[in-house]
């Protein structure tokens, strides 16, 4: 009994040893905030572009790149952006899925020479992560409409650049500093402040509230990602861009990467919230994989051009009418169909005005009629105006996009002078006596061809006709035409 007490008096010490072990450890655990997640490395890192116009084929590429990026279980995603801008829409569909992307989205202004511009400046500030190439720039982000036909809305109470006046805007910038680095201030260390520009013309209330709500937008999206909100203000009220390295001074970029490997170095450590958690880039060994856009989304981009697509409707207008009027031409209504369902695929993507579409099929459809219904000028003149109205009111208003008025002008003046050109031949073919047909025959002279009192036959054109006399008529006496019944004609002796 007293070996069996001995042994079991050290095992029981133990187990209390481990037990205090194991309480203090889960102790100490629910004391300790979790460190940041790192991004997932399963895969390689997914590089998108986006050159050019934006418009509704970018929106559709970006948004697959970045739920591919998520499938393969990419760290983040960097976007290589070279734009001036583009549709108001589209660009809006770029920031919702940017914002909600479960994978860090790098936004990087390159090559050098590059730019992003109006709509590209709103990508930018939506981003995770921002930066620049050397020799790039950005800004220039308020809401203009594409086409040219509006000018740029002017702004209201005209403020000075941030670039040019640091007394301002440098404390906004060191308000949003996370190196801590303090920024110089003070009428100093300001430089001049450039003039004023001249204030324009008074804005409309729809240009009024585009501005503000696009305003208001680039400030949320800045508050998020604490970034410059005064610039950024700034750049959509009045139109003011930054150089690279301005943008870094202002606090609107992270940091300046001449080059790809630069930004993966420069990425690593850094920091940034995605929903409830934050998320830590790790770019040692990461792979940059390219998603280039392909076929669809090339013709997409053309296809989905405003000016183009208006072009091809009218291709597929006056292609259709013209086989209608003209059946066996065959060509003329093959590429009429090819070129009209083209046309509404591309105004399906685009914010089309369906009133404006009717109008303008309506409006050609009645200027066509005008060539085979002559009704001087009632059909032209009003297609002409269904055309010219459709083609003002095509796209919606607050899209940012119209049809540029020099093209619309063009195509209505041609409308005009060729409807005048039928109106003018019409009225002189009304004018000018009838040359063919039983009208042609009343009044001319024919010869009798045979004596007869009341019925008898005469000459006319080389043929022999009947005819009724109310006056006896010799052979060979002349009379001149007053009726025609079917093949009789009715004639009277010439005095």
């Amino acid at each position: 009994m007293r070996r069996t007490t001995s042994i079991r008096a050290p095992l029981t010490g133990a187990c209390g040893v481990l037990m205090a072990l194991v309480v203090a450890t889960s102790a100490a655990s629910v004391g300790t905030t979790p460190a940041p997640a790192h991004a997932p490395a399963q895969g390689p890192a997914l590089a998108l572009e986006v050159r050019g116009a934006i418009g509704p084929a970018t929106s559709e590429y970006i948004e697959h790149g970045l739920e591919a990026a998520r499938q393969r279980g990419s760290p983040f995603v960097i976007l290589e952006i070279d734009t001036p801008g583009g549709l108001l829409t589209s660009m809006r569909e770029i920031i919702s899925a940017i914002l909600a992307s479960p994978v860090p989205v790098v936004a990087y202004v390159a090559p050098p020479g590059a730019r992003a511009a109006s709509a590209g400046t709103y990508i930018l500030y939506a981003c995770h992560f921002a930066a620049m190439a050397p020799a790039t720039n950005l800004g220039a982000a308020t809401p203009v409409s594409i086409g040219g036909s509006e000018p740029a809305p002017p702004a209201e109470n005209p403020r000075e650049s941030p670039g040019e006046n640091s007394a301002g805007n440098s404390a906004a910038s060191s308000a949003g500093n996370p190196s801590g680095h303090p920024v110089k201030s003070g009428k100093k260390s300001a430089p001049a402040a450039a003039p004023a520009p001249a204030p324009g013309p008074p804005m409309s209330a729809e240009q009024r509230k585009i501005l503000n709500d696009s305003i208001a937008y680039i400030r949320g999206l800045a508050e998020l990602r604490g970034r410059n909100a005064a610039w950024a203000e700034q750049a959509v009220r009045g139109a003011a861009s930054l150089t690279a390295t301005q943008a870094l001074q202002q606090h609107v970029i992270d940091f300046i990467a001449p080059d790809l490997p630069s930004l993966l170095t420069q990425l690593n450590g850094r920091e940034t919230r995605i929903g409830n958690r934050t998320v830590r880039l790790d770019t040692r060994g990461v792979q940059v994989a390219w998603m280039k856009p392909d076929w669809r989304t090339r013709l997409l981009a053309v296809i989905t051009n405003p000016e183009i697509a208006y072009g091809l409707l009218l291709i597929g207008i006056w292609g259709l009418i013209f086989e209608g009027y003209h059946p066996g031409g065959v060509l003329p209504g093959v590429v009429g169909v090819i070129s009209l369902l083209i046309a509404l695929f591309a105004f399906q993507l685009l914010p089309t005005n369906f009133a404006g579409l009717a109008l303008l099929i309506i409006g050609a459809g009645m200027m066509a009629a005008e060539f085979f219904f002559p009704t001087y000028g009632s059909l032209g003149v009003g297609g002409l105006i269904a055309f010219i109205v459709g083609s003002l009111i095509l796209f919606s208003g607050a899209s940012g996009i119209h049809v540029a008025l020099p093209l619309i002008g063009g195509l209505a003046t041609v409308g005009g002078l060729v409807i005048l050109g039928i109106v003018y031949l019409a009225s002189r073919a009304h004018r000018s006596p009838v040359v063919t047909g039983t009208q042609a025959m009343l009044g001319a002279v024919v010869e009798a061809a045979e004596d007869f009192e009341v019925r008898g036959r005469v000459r006319y054109g080389g043929e022999l006709w009947n005819a009724s006399s109310a006056a006896p008529l010799k052979a060979g006496q002349a009379a001149h035409v007053m009726k025609v019944e079917g093949l009789t004609l009715w004639v009277e002796p010439l005095r």
